[in-house]
């Protein structure tokens, strides 16, 4: 995977995801994915699960936007490239939940295809603290 086509593409992403989590409208990002998208997060809490389906996806996304009340934003940090299609991403959230402000750090493993996302599994650095973050 050529570095700067994965921090392009994942650029697009996160600042299509920050727009819709302050409120903006869903274009942006679902032009960034495929129609068979695949988000899975683990855990035990109102947003774990796997979404298959650029529509399921987008109703995860608007799940997320709605618990954070729109203040939920990502800042991405390193990525790792490799062979192939696929990257890693250490990316923090932050959110105000519930009149409390939160941050937590996470990987995000994508896979690419071309401009567009097929899958991504977000992996918490620690699934307690997520779990309770996101446990409305």
């Amino acid at each position: 995977m050529d570095r700067a086509h994965a921090l392009a593409v994942l650029g697009r992403l996160h600042a299509a995801q920050n727009a819709m989590y302050a409120g903006g409208g869903d274009g942006e990002v679902r032009a960034l994915l495929t129609d068979y998208f695949l988000w899975s997060i683990p855990g035990d809490n109102a947003i774990a699960g796997e979404h298959r389906g650029i529509d399921a996806v987008l109703a995860y996304f608007a799940r997320r936007r709605e618990l954070a009340g729109d203040t939920l934003q990502l800042h991405a940090g390193e990525v790792l490239v490799g062979d192939g299609d696929q990257v890693a991403v250490l990316t923090d959230g932050t959110a105000c939940i519930d009149g409390v402000a939160h941050r937590w750090s996470t990987v995000g493993l994508y896979r690419l295809r071309g401009e567009q996302i097929a899958e991504c599994r977000l992996l918490a650095f620690d699934q307690a603290a997520f779990d309770a973050i996101w446990s409305s």
